[in-house]
């Protein structure tokens, strides 16, 4: 019964912070940006939701976001939830092959994470749109939003870290290897 109460009390935890970064998206960094460009913290959350979860949580919460996203941006809906999935299935994998807790290898997944999403965004409205892209400037805006994820990813890498851990604590299955003691 006491695994429940945590389940759902994480659970809540995740709302709590989808909310907080739901307001800093979409009031805070409309104010402070460099030339219209802002940071999408929606691609940290799926990605560390991913990382200390698991991929089906991932994967659900970053189709609920993308979805949210859609709706309040106002286009068709879908596709940022596709991607914003793929972004928290991504998560499960980085973290079976690489160490999340050394701050350099958590900056090199969300870097290498939202340089990608971006692209394949831009390459779906190239396809789905027709829209032609000076690819220059759209590199430029990717780089400056990449630039701003890992630096707010550091200011909050001792909170990440900390809420990270509690919920790798209740979620992931600890399997230990028997035959080897």
């Amino acid at each position: 019964m006491e695994g429940y109460v945590k389940k759902f009390k994480s659970f809540l935890i995740l709302i709590l912070v989808f909310l907080i970064i739901y307001f800093l998206q979409f009031n805070f960094f409309t104010w402070f940006n460099i030339r219209g460009i802002m940071p999408n913290l929606f691609i940290v959350f799926a990605l560390l939701v991913g990382i200390f979860i698991g991929q089906k949580v991932g994967i659900a919460v970053g189709l609920f976001v993308g979805i949210i996203v859609d709706i309040v941006i106002g286009k068709q809906i879908g596709f940022t939830g596709i991607a914003l999935g793929v972004v928290g299935y991504v998560g499960e994998l980085l973290d079976k092959n690489f160490d999340k807790n050394n701050l350099i290898t958590l900056l090199a997944m969300v870097a290498i994470v939202t340089f990608g999403y971006e692209i394949i965004q831009m390459l779906y409205s190239i396809v789905r749109y027709g829209l032609n892209f000076n690819i220059f400037i759209y590199l430029v805006m990717i780089i400056v939003e990449v630039f701003f994820n890992v630096l707010l990813t550091i200011i909050f890498y001792p909170l990440i870290k900390k809420i990270g851990h509690y919920f790798e604590e209740i979620f992931k299955v600890k399997r230990v290897l028997t035959r080897y003691y």
